[in-house]
């Protein structure tokens, strides 16, 4: 690498880092999508402290435009409210503005932490965290500007899975492609775990079948008093959901509706039910399991799940 173009990547990386103080460890929580992420998110977030949105796709991007040229404080704040999820936050633009403009230092850090801790301010809370799917990939540059976070990374059946994704109006379409995504996804996340210094893996079977256990591993974890309260999600989970009961725009694709929004989050509205868990064994046919098993079977030998085929 030539002299000029590593003192470029220097000082934008220089740009990227924060001089406040995060108010705690910031849990992330990932992972394949249908594996429970939204669950989790709506456990650790009836937290009387902890304060989770719903999905920001828009991190990893943010950080990646400050690593190729600057921007004003209006800019940067633009750049979020013009993200497609932006609505889904139920915050005031001009706040957010107001929030950069006063920023002492303006990077992605300290940008990144005050939409953050605007939306936890909102619900009156002083600690926050993540719930995006994806970032599971996106573990190592996440964690270069924002030290404080600490991944939770939920793993399900993956045959389970398939059969949520294929309800869905979106994503994988035939069972080889769910187990593609799903060996793809967990694979990536589990060859960065050794360079990602807070990670930690749960299954989603464990969750509900010890719901509390689980919990306060997790509090553990992010460095948060366990309170019993977050057992009792589900008395808030229809109001938290709420937030995104609007249309979702697509590209090249119809919008996604608010119903189906609504629709696809409607179990995590009730307590866990051990009854939903290995649902593959009366719903997939012998010959559904076995395509799936041919590309997934490994993995889930790997992550101690009995195999369906002989």
């Amino acid at each position: 690498m030539n002299y000029a173009r590593r003192a470029r990547i220097i000082l934008a990386r220089r740009r990227l880092r924060g001089r406040t103080k995060p108010p705690g460890p910031a849990p992330f929580v990932c992972g394949v999508t249908r594996s429970g992420t939204t669950l989790l998110r709506l456990m650790l977030d009836a937290h009387p402290d902890l304060a989770i949105p719903g999905e920001t796709h828009w991190v990893p991007k943010f950080i990646k435009q400050l690593e190729q040229r600057r921007m004003t404080a209006d800019e940067m704040a633009d750049f979020i409210i013009e993200s497609k999820r932006w609505p889904d936050f139920h915050l005031d633009p001009d706040a957010l503005r107001e929030r950069f403009r006063n920023l002492r230092h303006l990077n992605a850090a300290d940008a990144i932490r005050a939409f953050y801790a605007l939306y936890s301010e909102r619900e009156g809370k002083t600690r926050y965290g993540d719930k995006t799917p994806g970032y599971v990939r996106e573990m190592l540059r996440l964690q270069r500007v924002l030290p404080e976070a600490r991944f939770i990374h939920i793993i399900r059946d993956g045959r389970d899975v398939a059969l949520s994704h294929l309800r869905m109006n979106w994503g994988p379409e035939t069972y080889e492609e769910s187990a593609q995504l799903w060996v793809e996804r967990i694979t990536t996340a589990r060859r960065q775990a050794p360079r990602v210094r807070h990670y930690m893996e749960v299954q989603f079977e464990d969750l509900v079948r010890d719901t509390e256990g689980v919990l306060r591993r997790i509090c553990d974890f992010i460095e948060l008093d366990y309170d019993p309260c977050m057992l009792d999600y589900h008395e808030r989970a229809e109001e938290r959901l709420r937030e995104k009961a609007r249309d979702l725009p697509r590209r090249n694709r119809p919008p996604q509706t608010a119903e189906a929004r609504m629709e696809s989050h409607r179990l995590a509205k009730e307590p866990p039910r051990e009854d939903r868990l290995g649902m593959w064994k009366n719903r997939m046919s012998p010959e559904e399991i076995a395509r799936y098993e041919a590309i997934a079977g490994p993995l889930l030998t790997e992550l101690g799940y009995e195999l369906g085929s002989k």
